[in-house]
């Protein structure tokens, strides 16, 4: 495997929802900037927009979701989760390879019963 090959990764993004707008656009461009700095290429960034979270953290039940894809090599993930685990308005994040770039976020409904 070479080590410069690039990797499609999506990347799931929980911002504190008590941040104004320009403190949360402030975040959003820390965490695209931390991919940008290690060689990666953002290839799209979905605003989810404010959801009430899934259970309590850290005291928060709100916050703001962005679903990035980007490319970057698989050697700078770990430093990019580490990156992310000191950053104070990231609630929660996961990363994941991709196989392709989702231009459009579709969801199916739930079966009902």
């Amino acid at each position: 495997m070479s080590q410069n090959r690039q990797n499609l990764y999506e990347g799931m993004y929980i911002l504190n929802a008590t941040l104004s707008d320009d403190a949360r656009q402030k975040a959003l461009e820390k965490i695209k900037d931390g991919i940008v700095e290690r060689g990666g290429e953002i290839h799209i960034v979905h605003e989810q927009g404010r959801r009430k979270l899934s259970y309590e953290i850290n005291g928060r039940r709100e916050g703001y979701y962005y679903l990035l894809y980007f490319t970057i090599k698989p050697h700078a993930i770990n430093e990019l989760w580490q990156e992310y685990h000191i950053h104070e308005d990231l609630i929660r994040f996961i990363t994941l390879r991709a196989s392709q770039v989702k231009e459009k976020l579709e969801y199916k409904a739930l079966a009902e019963g």
